[in-house]
């Protein structure tokens, strides 16, 4: 199976840490060679990157690890083939327009038998994840001729998930830039992150960061992965069939989501994740 990866928080905030555990799983510390590629949600619209070679091989794996991106809403994906070949066009994250809005979507399963009706998308590639990408959102436009508020959104995304997941493993990513929704089928965990922040240890390899020293009090992110990345602090599992949807740098609970915030504050900040 492939590798998720996931951040949503209140402020544009720096991945590198995170996805410098994260790479390692793409051929060092685990077999997922296939490709990867990374979607970053930032006020100027959506930076995306992929590469059919591995994480440990690509040097624009390398690159990233490096660059400094500042996103509020990050999705990311080290693949495995199960379906379709290994080519640019079957890396995760897959991108689309839906309301106005650039959607990013990374999925982590099999999906046996799915070849659902052609819906408002075109698949250019020739996997179960992309195809499940476009009928989800064609589900949502179906519902919806404008972007609805976070509680109408997540109820409809829950009602399509299960659909979909009928034919086998579905934990995915999606995110519109404001909110991040996450659906796990077997495994998926996620840690808060906010003040008093502390020190964090990767798994895949060793190199640590202190979180106080590069966030503020009034920062706030959550990540998202298949498997914790840090093995000093604690990460929570999701259930199985459950869906979670983030924003503001936490997972919202449902008397929340029929608020629906729009813009973000402007101000500057040197939050790392």
């Amino acid at each position: 199976m492939c590798q998720l990866l996931g951040m949503n928080s209140n402020q544009p905030a720096d991945l590198r840490f995170s996805f410098a555990g994260f790479a390692e799983r793409g051929g060092r510390t685990g077999e997922h060679k296939d490709g990867w590629g990374i979607a970053f949600h930032t006020r100027r619209g959506v930076r995306l990157f992929r590469d059919q070679r591995a994480t440990i091989e690509s040097p624009l794996a390398e690159q990233m690890k490096q660059r400094r991106i500042k996103a509020s809403n990050v999705v990311a994906h080290i693949r495995k083939a199960t379906q379709g070949r290994i080519a640019q066009e079957n890396c995760h994250p897959f991108t689309r327009t839906l309301w106005g809005r650039t959607w990013s979507f990374a999925h982590n399963g099999d999906l046996k038998g799915f070849y659902p009706d052609a819906g408002l998308y075109d698949v250019e590639g020739d996997t179960d994840s992309e195809r499940a990408f476009c009928h989800l959102l064609s589900g949502l436009a179906d519902r919806f001729a404008t972007q609805p508020g976070r509680r109408a959104l997540y109820v409809a995304v829950s009602e399509l998930a299960a659909e979909i997941a009928v034919h086998g493993v579905f934990n995915f990513l999606l995110s519109d830039g404001e909110t991040l929704l996450a659906h796990c089928s077997t495994q998926l965990h996620y840690v808060s992150r906010a003040y008093p922040f502390a020190q964090a240890s990767l798994i895949d390899c060793e190199r640590s960061i202190d979180l106080s020293r590069h966030n503020g009090p009034d920062d706030r992110m959550a990540v998202i992965a298949t498997q914790p990345l840090t093995s000093d602090e604690t990460w929570h599992a999701f259930v199985p069939g459950e869906l979670k949807m983030f924003a503001d740098g936490h997972a919202i609970d449902a008397a929340s989501l029929s608020y629906h915030a729009h813009g973000r504050d402007s101000a500057a900040c040197a939050c790392a994740a």
